[in-house]
């Protein structure tokens, strides 16, 4: 044998003790930390069965219904045989959980399937029944369902369809039937890949069409009480009236905004107000969450058990601490209904339901625990709300807040130290420090997923919330639950007076706030893996309490870090063709028209993090710098980056010569023949197939193409257009 040889196989002898006993280490140091963290295992039940939905989700294709089911049914049965062994069954139970979201999310897509419109229908006549009614600053909205369409048959009839109403129109409640001239047309596509996609959210609401109506609606037949649907659409019907009252005794934006705090209606806030309150961080506010649904339950909890304290007889003889906790119950679920049930409302609702059943049963809540079984809840009822920033903002904001105080108490009791100062301006200036820790804390922790689907940061939200979270807090929710009270007597105006000046009051600090400068910060579009990081680094953070939870900052710090290394397209294409954009050399986006698909542009424009286009075709290729990127004439512009030429072609004439000389070829219209020079054909046939485009040009001249339809797969949300 070689020498050479007798000493490698030594070396190699050497290392693999070193591995295996590194490995070893390892394991008994996780088995430690993991039976150590044992009484926090259940809080990844919610993680796991939001992994099994977004898997679902990421499918290129819709999976056949069986797969769900089998899954679940292997999970079940691996995890009976590893039944005796510890570490396995806690993976096995971690892969249940996963197969149970999946065959959850599966089973409700499968359920909630319905017809939708596949091409612009009308003038056509629809009738049908009322669901919603919406107050817009102009004009209104409904939601129309047990449709009949003329010029549609009925086995592609909708489910539903959204009309927004203009023009005189006669009383409208949920629960009437009426019929109305509208132009329906499908529900919209996604601006551009990755964008937010309207259509899934649709086909989840069984929203099939959405459209406008030409001329006033005719009430066919008021409401009636119909078996199970008479309870929502009662419902629906308090919920409007409970908004027309308070709009009547509080006109203008007050009422407005007075209106969205009561009931969740926002659509009759002006324009103007509502981007104020977003760019000055205070959006949360409008959102029924915690802060609301907390507020009222507090108030009816501490007032009744407060009132019944004074009877002294009552008081010895009867537990009315319990009968204050379900009198709170009864009203925060009254109020969650009147709000119309959102992801944040049912979460919050949930959690505060648990804390007061713990006040009954003599027990005490679980705070985290508490949040955990709230999503678990959520995500059976509604999976698909796990992609919407609602359940995500919401989720996020809640865990990292009971963590991140969790700590707190538990340093301070290390310590053996209690804050709570005897004057009042100290406790004055403990509960602002608290309000501005709390909006420090929950706006860190929600700050990725406003990024992600908004692309924007509000920089002074935390002075904003120092004034706004008080003034709501203390005094205009207390005057909005004694309004409620008043309402079955007519005389809410009393309560509601007060409460609109309050409301002034945070609109003025929104509007103040949002007119500094720099009070807003445009970021680019997070990439989907982004987020995914900074959800399980958040979630490995919080969830565990020994030290190994700071492994999640890494994780959550790749997760963010994917905003550096995000890049735009070089070349976005509208799905009608109507719009166009390239990118400049400083990174900004120049449009193809000031005027076409204005919805689209703002959309290009947000994900770019860009607040006004860079210029315009063909007057942007007259200007500095721009001639050697850009040239324009009457049949379109040739583009050139990345050592790339591209021809964006208007006019058919424009074909003969840029399809002998162009590397990328983007028509607007048709190509009935070859492109021998071209590496990549995008013409109005593929526009009309995939929708939008999205084109990236590297540094080596590398091209990579993406479209809406493909990037979303074969889906049932997904509509194609008809031959």
């Amino acid at each position: 044998m070689n020498p050479s040889d007798r000493g490698e196989r030594r070396t190699t002898s050497r290392r693999r003790p070193a591995v295996t006993g590194g490995i070893r280490f390892f394991t008994r140091f996780m088995g430690r930390a993991f039976s150590a963290e044992r009484d926090r295992w259940v809080l990844w039940l919610p993680v796991f069965l939001a992994a099994g939905i977004g898997i679902y989700f990421l499918l290129p294709v819709e999976p056949p219904l069986w797969l769900g089911p089998a899954a679940l049914a292997l999970a079940g049965v691996a995890g009976w045989l590893a039944r005796r062994r510890p570490v396995l069954i806690l993976v096995i139970l971690a892969l249940l959980a996963a197969a149970a979201g999946f065959s959850i999310v599966q089973w409700r897509a499968a359920v909630l399937h319905a017809p939708a419109l596949t091409s612009r229908t009308g003038p056509a006549t629809v009738s049908g029944r009322l669901v919603a009614v919406q107050s817009l600053p102009k004009g209104s909205r409904i939601i129309v369902e047990r449709l009949r369409i003329s010029r549609v048959a009925a086995e592609r009839t909708p489910e539903k369809v959204r009309i927004r109403l203009s023009g005189r129109q006669p009383a409208l409640s949920p629960g009437d039937w009426i019929s109305v001239r509208a132009i329906l047309s499908p529900p919209p596509p996604p601006a551009a890949p990755g964008a937010f996609d309207f259509q899934r959210q649709s086909y989840f609401r069984q929203l099939g069409g959405v459209g406008f109506s030409l001329g006033p609606a005719e009430v066919t037949a008021k409401a009636r009480a119909e078996g199970l649907a008479a309870f929502p659409l009662a419902v629906a019907r308090a919920r409007q009236r409970i908004g027309e009252r308070i709009r009547a005794a509080l006109p203008g934006p007050p009422g407005a905004l007075a209106a969205a705090l009561m009931t969740g209606e926002r659509g009759a806030i002006p324009p103007a107000i509502m981007t104020a309150i977003r760019d000055s961080g205070l959006a949360h506010l409008l959102a029924i969450s915690g802060l609301h649904i907390g507020l009222v339950a507090g108030i009816l909890f501490m007032g009744l058990r407060g009132g019944l304290a004074l009877a002294g007889p009552v008081a010895l003889r009867y537990p009315i601490k319990k009968w204050a906790a379900l009198a709170a119950i009864a009203g925060a679920a009254a109020y969650a209904l009147i709000a119309g049930a959102t992801v944040p409302t049912q979460r919050a609702f949930l959690m505060i339901g648990l804390v007061l059943v713990a006040v009954l049963l003599d027990r005490r809540g679980l705070s985290m625990r508490m949040v955990a079984w709230a999503a678990v809840i959520v995500l059976a009822v509604s999976p698909e709300s796990l992609l919407g920033p609602s359940f995500q903002m919401s989720f996020a904001a809640v865990a990292v807040l009971i963590a991140a105080y969790e700590a707190l108490r538990e340093r301070r009791l290390r310590r053996g130290g209690v804050l709570w100062p005897g004057s009042w301006h100290g406790r004055l200036l403990l509960y602002l420090g608290g309000v501005g820790l709390t909006t420090l804390i929950a706006g860190s922790a929600t700050a990725p997923f406003a990024i992600y689907h908004f692309n924007r940061f509000a920089d002074y939200a935390l002075f904003a919330n120092l004034l706004a979270v008080p003034m709501t807090a203390l005094w205009i929710m207390p005057w909005a639950v004694i309004a409620f009270l008043l309402m079955p007597m007519g005389l809410e105006a009393w309560a509601l007076a007060p409460m609109g000046w309050g409301v002034e009051g945070v609109t003025w600090v929104a509007e103040t706030v949002a007119a500094w400068p720099g009070a807003v910060t445009l970021l680019p579009a997070m990439p989907v893996w982004g987020l995914i990081m900074v959800a399980l680094g958040g979630c490995w953070l919080c969830l565990w309490r020994r030290r190994w939870r700071l492994w999640g900052l890494p994780v959550l710090a790749v997760g963010l870090a994917s905003l550096a290394v995000v890049r735009g397209p070089d070349i976005l294409v509208g799905g009608k063709g109507r719009l166009m954009a390239v990118r400049t050399e400083s990174g900004s986006l120049m449009f193809s028209s000031a005027r076409a698909a204005l919805f689209n542009r703002r959309i290009w424009l947000r994900r770019a993090g860009q607040v006004e286009p860079a210029g315009f075709w063909p007057k942007a290729a007259d200007g500095a710098g721009a001639k050697d990127l850009l040239n324009c004439d009457g049949l379109g512009c040739i583009y050139r980056t990345g050592g790339r030429t591209v021809s964006l072609v208007r006019r058919e004439e424009a074909l003969a010569e840029d399809c002998w000389m162009a590397d990328v070829v983007v028509s607007v219209v048709p190509v009935r023949g070859a492109c021998p020079s071209a590496a990549v054909l995008i013409d109005r046939f593929d526009l009309w197939r995939q929708g939008g485009h999205a084109l990236w040009i590297g540094p080596q001249g590398r091209i990579r193409v993406e479209s809406v339809n493909q990037s979303r797969g074969d889906r049932p949300w997904v509509i194609r257009p008809e031959r």
